[in-house]
């Protein structure tokens, strides 16, 4: 099963079982179990490595690195792992570049610390950006460090030839992880892990007691046992129902629905962009649109409160680089071109009741600021309220030009 999934998004030979080489796939639970495994699995390596020092001493100079972006269970995973990890800055497309691992691997090495880990996205959380894996791969290779990307959502988009772009890199890559219960229409729990040197893992998880020995497998390198690749001992029957989906589906089938998703993402984002008071907040990749009012975080707080309040459209909001925005997301599997129109109809509806709560609110400030006649007036303040008022309140969403709106 896991060889198939691989061939699918067209992994490169040495993750694949049928390589007859070191690598192979397994199902794990979540990206959190595989985040998990695999930085465990790169600690075990470095204390190995490092023969002149003791696991204690190595341990405390261990660092991980991940992008600011990155979705919490890598932070959790080194929690777990009692490694220290370090978030780093991405750039304006929210992605992680090669120029600032190096960067900090350089610092850290400078003080005397070990880069053992880089935990890279595919796909993040808020903004599904995509890190830059072709600038990051060389540098772990040449530090000798574990590079894990974690794809849960974005990765399965890699099963699209004309998508399969979203995991150039990939070949740099360590360990691979990907949710089929993400995009891949496979209920929970379902993540599908790939490793090179499948032996790294064992290395790390084996615990050889004689009531779990499988004598059958005694000796034997070609049939993983699997309780060595994971956390749990035992393991459901998680294959079977991936099974079913590419029994159903087929991989067309599988590859129709997530190119119809990312036209209708497509669809929403013209739509945003057709109306001059919003704006798209990151890059369209995939089947998830960013995008916000032009105004502050808290106009669009108020706006993410009253359109899930309303309760026709729910969003989840998010906060990049400082910047609170709303998330349109399209994995339904029956959602239809008419449906992203309701919504942003939605959208706009709520938008249009917020913008004129704001200029009513703005109105009854002037009303009560108005002078009964006789006093002093100075016009050099006038002068200065009205150039205030002008940079404050002209290239807002409040100003007269989005009234019609």
């Amino acid at each position: 099963m896991m060889d198939w999934l691989g061939q699918m998004l067209n992994l490169p030979e040495e993750f694949l079982f049928s390589s007859g080489g070191k690598g192979g796939g397994v199902i794990q639970r979540t990206a959190d179990d595989s985040v998990l495994v695999a930085i465990i699995a790169a600690r075990s390596r470095s204390i190995r490595q490092h023969k002149d020092m003791t696991p204690g001493q190595t341990l405390d100079k261990l660092v991980a690195y991940t992008s600011e972006e990155a979705h919490s269970c890598i932070k959790k995973a080194a929690q777990l792992a009692l490694v220290t990890i370090r978030n780093l800055p991405t750039d304006a497309n929210f992605s992680l570049r090669g120029e600032t691992l190096a960067a900090a691997i350089k610092e850290d090495k400078s003080k005397g610390l070990i880069p053992f880990f880089l935990g890279a996205s595919v796909g993040t959380t808020s903004t599904i950006a995509i890190d830059n894996l072709c600038e990051l791969g060389p540098i772990c290779e040449r530090e000798n460090m574990w590079m894990h990307i974690d794809g849960a959502y974005a990765g399965s988009a890699a099963i699209c030839p004309e998508l399969r772009y979203v995991i150039n890199g990939v070949e740099y890559s360590t360990s691979f992880c990907l949710n089929p219960h993400k995009w891949l229409h496979v209920n929970k729990s379902c993540s599908a892990m790939w490793v090179k040197n499948r032996e790294f893992i064992t290395e790390a998880f084996s615990v050889d007691v004689e009531y779990l020995k499988n004598h059958k497998l005694h000796g034997d390198t070609t049939m993983p046992d699997y309780r060595n690749w994971q956390i749990q001992l035992s393991r459901p029957f998680t294959s079977l129902k991936v099974w079913f989906v590419l029994r159903m589906f087929g991989v067309k089938g599988l590859q129709d629905r997530i190119r119809k998703d990312v036209t209708l993402a497509k669809e929403f984002e013209t739509l945003v962009l057709g109306d001059d008071r919003f704006e798209i907040v990151a890059e369209v990749n995939l089947g998830v649109v960013c995008f916000k009012l032009k105004g502050d975080n808290g106009l669009n707080r108020e706006l993410s409160k009253r359109i899930n309040d309303d309760r026709r459209v729910y969003l989840t909001p998010s906060i990049s680089k400082g910047v609170f925005f709303l998330r349109f997301v399209v994995t339904v599997h029956n959602i239809e071109s008419s449906d992203v129109t309701y919504a942003w109809s939605v959208i706009q509806e709520q938008a249009d009741l917020l913008l004129k709560s704001q200029f009513d609110h703005i109105d009854e400030d002037y009303d009560n600021d108005d002078d009964d006649g006789d006093e002093y007036v100075n016009d050099d303040d006038d002068d200065e309220n009205e150039e205030e008022e002008e940079n404050t309140i002209g290239n807002s969403p409040f100003s007269d030009k989005y009234k019609d709106k």
